[in-house]
């Protein structure tokens, strides 16, 4: 975004003055922006009205008394691109953009045309609800809608209007600073966005529905910079398609597509990935309200024995931990619970004292003391409406606990086990008092360990921030090297293989011998790039009759796979001995996300395990090491049921050397698959491998 847009960007954002364009959308937007309480100048643009909502109209853009900070667009899509032209000659900031009828419906041409008429205007559409101001209390928004704000919050864009419009109605109290509803993007992005609400003080979180993204780099770029900022991304990612990069073979592919690319730039710079609404909401509460957790380890209180079960069983799954009361700890607050209460973490500190702060402070207060945990959560389900009696007895619990851990200097949040049984009225207190209202046990808990992982990768980008990504070189077609040839391409780089020959059939027996049985035989063709469903390897040959067998039997088989295939090239190698794990290694080219680097469990499951893990280059070895330990296939390599125990940093450096290799040759070279690569204590070993190069 040039300096010029960025400070139209904030003149849109915080006008003071707004020129509304159109008829009845038009004249809906000025009764939002009333009702938002919008201050400044309104003027009108409708050559056939007198005026829209009590605001007198001009009949044209040159008939305005000033060239207006924001403008709402609400025109006919033929005449959207003159009056953007208009706009930009007299000066005005920027342009909500609510007219429709441009790349959402395949008008490609007249999307560029708008895009070259903006100039440096900031626009956000077309096709899009607007913006909402909720800091300074303006609204360019074309429906009904809701929201608050205590001065700071969360600042919200989607690629939806409707669910824009949905999170504005929803009853969670979210703490709101802005609403954007992107549109089409055509001039100001996600990316713009993310950059521009980072250095805002009064945004605390940013929320990013997504449903694509135009601009990797300077995504990622705004994203390290919120995050050294303190300022939490949470993304919710719809749609899911097979990765769109260069033409590919690998059985990776299938396993890692667009999903999988996203949420490794997600985790590589620090943002916060959810998969339902309702956690988008909650966790951006929970990070608008308090502060992250320095470690996923929390204090839990509840007056029923359930709830504290509810806590413990979703923890455990989630990696959450509740830690253990020790000794001193289980002694001092067995003093102060009744007898009928049983001392543990979650705590359920039973009714008898329920309501009585006298009572309820010194074991909240004390639990937090000694158990030490990095967040506090208390699970309180407050009476409906015409049922609150007891509310006061609520309160009193929430005020104690609210007390205890603002003195213990730890992030709070009191959540109900259904999220409907917290009022508007408790949430906005629980906020007024620095607590977070949290809606859902598991949405809770949710956003807890969420907040605990973006406070851990937070201090790892500030202490070491990635590289920028790199770009792809990419082809509309691939040149698949035969098994023998890549392996050749792979020892050259320094990448261990087996011992081999490529060789005819009449001299395979030779090779054989010189080689020593056992030997693994392979046919070589371009057309064979998945052997082992065509019939073309036969592993573990003990002699020179096996092997004659073995030839037979391939020729056959691979005949009736595809006649095509069937050659007289053959791979003879030495039988690798079992390995502690079998790994799928796949380095590929992606045209929007650049290069990658995807491990896995590999052999003939890979399919069916579909255990993967997918990382954006250039990485570093402390990064793969970090990504086999995530994998099931990871626990292979810990000395799983007295197995052998492998180096994970030689693995690590091997598999780095590997990723290097392919950057530095990624103007040849668009996809490497090495499946298996079997990893032993001290080494790993390519046994099959694919090479793709580039066309030219």
């Amino acid at each position: 975004m040039t300096p010029e847009r960025t400070v139209n960007l904030k003149r849109l954002l915080k006008p003071r003055h707004i020129a509304f364009i159109g008829g009845r959308d038009a004249a809906i937007a000025i009764r939002e922006a009333r009702r938002r309480g919008f201050t400044g100048c309104m003027w009108a643009v409708n050559p056939k009205r007198t005026d829209l909502e009590g605001v007198q109209c001009v009949p044209s853009i040159s008939d305005l008394p000033d060239a207006p900070d924001a403008v709402y667009l609400a025109i006919p899509a033929d005449g959207v691109v003159v009056a953007l032209r208009e706009l930009a000659e007299i000066g005005a900031g920027g342009v909500v953009c609510f007219s429709a009828g441009f790349k959402e419906i395949g008008n490609i041409e007249a999307e560029n045309s708008l895009k070259e008429a903006t100039g440096d205007m900031a626009l956000i559409g077309p096709n899009c609800y607007g913006l909402i101001n909720y800091i300074d209390n303006t609204a360019l928004w074309s429906f009904e809608h809701g929201g608050w704000s205590p001065g700071y919050g969360t600042a919200i864009v989607t690629q939806s209007g409707m669910f824009s419009s949905d999170i504005t109605m929803s009853a969670r109290s979210l703490p709101m600073a802005y609403m954007v509803s992107a549109g089409n993007q055509s001039v100001l992005g996600l990316e713009d966005f993310l950059n521009y609400f980072a250095d805002d003080p009064a945004v605390r979180t940013i929320g990013l529905h997504i449903e694509g993204l135009q601009d990797i780099p300077a995504f990622e770029k705004a994203a390290v910079k919120a995050i050294k900022k303190g300022v939490a991304v949470v993304a919710l990612k719809t749609g899911s398609s097979a990765i769109g990069s260069t033409l590919t073979v690998s059985h990776t592919g299938s396993l890692s597509g667009s999903n999988e690319l996203y949420e490794a730039l997600f985790k590589r710079c620090g943002v916060i990935s959810v998969n339902n609404p309702a956690q988008f909401l909650e966790t951006l509460k929970y990070l608008s309200v308090v502060d992250a957790p320095t470690d996923p380890s929390v204090v839990g209180f509840t007056c029923s024995g359930g709830g504290a079960t509810m806590l413990a069983d979703h923890a455990e799954k989630i990696g959450l931990t509740f830690p253990k009361v020790g000794v001193n700890g289980h002694k001092a607050l067995r003093s102060l619970l009744p007898d009928i209460a049983t001392v543990s973490n979650p705590l359920d500190y039973t009714t008898p004292i329920w309501g009585q702060p006298e009572r309820t402070y010194p074991v909240f207060s004390g639990a937090m003391e000694k158990v030490a945990a990095a967040a506090a959560l208390l699970v309180q389900d407050y009476p409906a409406a015409g049922l609150d009696a007891s509310k006061i007895y609520y309160q009193n619990d929430a005020n104690t606990f609210a007390k205890a851990a603002q003195e213990m200097r730890i992030p709070a949040a009191i959540c109900s086990t259904l999220p409907e049984n917290l009022d508007e009225e408790t949430r906005r207190y629980l906020i007024s008092l620095g607590i977070a209202p949290m809606q859902g046990i598991h949405e809770a808990l949710n956003a807890i360990r969420a907040a605990a992982t973006w406070s851990g990768c937070r201090e790892r980008i500030i202490a070491n921030q990635p590289k920028e990504l790199l770009p792809s070189f990419t082809a509309d077609e691939l040149d698949m090297l035969t098994e023998d040839e890549g392996k050749k391409w792979l020892a050259l780089h320094n990448i261990n293989v087996p011992r081999g020959r490529s060789i005819s059939a009449r001299h395979v027996q030779d090779a054989a011998i010189e080689i020593g049985y056992p030997v693994v035989l392979k046919m070589m063709s371009k057309e064979l790039i998945h052997k082992t469903e065509a019939g073309a390897v036969t592993l573990g040959i003990k002699n020179t009759k096996a092997l004659h067998d073995a030839i037979d039997v391939m020729k056959h088989c691979v005949a009736e796979y595809d006649a095509k295939a069937l050659t007289d090239n053959f791979l003879v190698e030495a039988m690798s001995p079992p390995p502690l794990a079998e790994l799928i290694v796949n380095l590929r080219s992606d045209r929007q996300f650049g290069a990658s680097l995807v491990l896995g469990s590999g052999g003939t499951l890979t399919e069916l395990v579909s255990d993967v893990i997918t990382l954006l280059l250039p990485v570093t070895p402390t990064d793969i090491a970090q990504a086999l330990q995530c994998l099931r296939a990871g626990q292979l390599l810990n000395g799983f049921r007295g197995r052998g125990i492998a180096d994970i940093n030689k693995v690590s450096l091997e598999l780095y050397s590997l990723s290097e290799a392919f950057i530095q040759n990624r103007d040849q070279v668009a996809e490497i698959e090495i499946n298996p690569m079997f990893i032993y204590p001290d080494h790993v070993i390519a046994v099959d491998a694919l090479v793709g190069r580039i066309l030219r």
